[in-house]
């Protein structure tokens, strides 16, 4: 199982496309993220209503309503994302199998229980520094790194994507 969800990847993915980058838009619906990324409309409606609710995203109203980011993208970590959509779940859950070592006899002495597990001391240290690295990205660090590798076409045929798509949802609402 993943400590990260897949969840939290088609979040992030997503999320990239309302950051004010060269493949950017201001707003867009569930929908047309869902389709321009392939996943499962339903499963991303649920994830931007946890992301509204972490006030990360708003609802847009009118003819080409959706969400759009509730802050600028730089002051969104990924860590806040991540927790939005999974919460506050730990990295490991420790279950102090060293207080059930056969050779105790059903009771453990001081020395085996003193202080943290070793175990989970380590774990815990890793998922400082997991959180610690999460919390130093913004989305605004993402879109960078994702644009500064694509050609110039690609921000511009998404953006082209988004308005057709605008423009075909104005003429079925007619």
């Amino acid at each position: 199982m993943s400590f990260i969800s897949t969840g939290v990847e088609y979040g992030l993915h997503c999320l990239l496309y309302l950051t004010e980058s060269p493949a950017g838009v201001k707003e867009a619906s569930v929908r047309d993220l869902a389709e321009l990324q392939g996943v499962p409309q339903d499963y991303l409606a649920k994830l931007f209503t946890k992301l509204a609710k972490a006030g990360l995203v708003v609802a847009t109203e009118g003819v080409r309503g959706g969400f759009a980011l509730a802050r600028p993208a730089e002051d969104i970590t990924v860590a806040q994302v991540v927790e939005a959509i999974d919460g506050e779940k730990p990295l490991f859950d420790c279950r102090e199998i060293r207080t059930r070592c056969a050779v105790f006899n059903d009771q453990a002495p001081e020395w085996a229980t003193r202080g943290v597990c070793s175990i989970h001391g380590v774990m815990r240290t890793a998922e400082n520094a997991l959180r610690e690295e999460l919390q130093r990205h913004t989305l605004a660090d993402l879109a960078h790194r994702t644009t500064a590798k694509a050609p110039a076409s690609y921000g511009r045929n998404v953006v082209k994507w988004f308005a057709e798509r605008s423009i075909g949802r104005r003429g079925e609402d007619r």
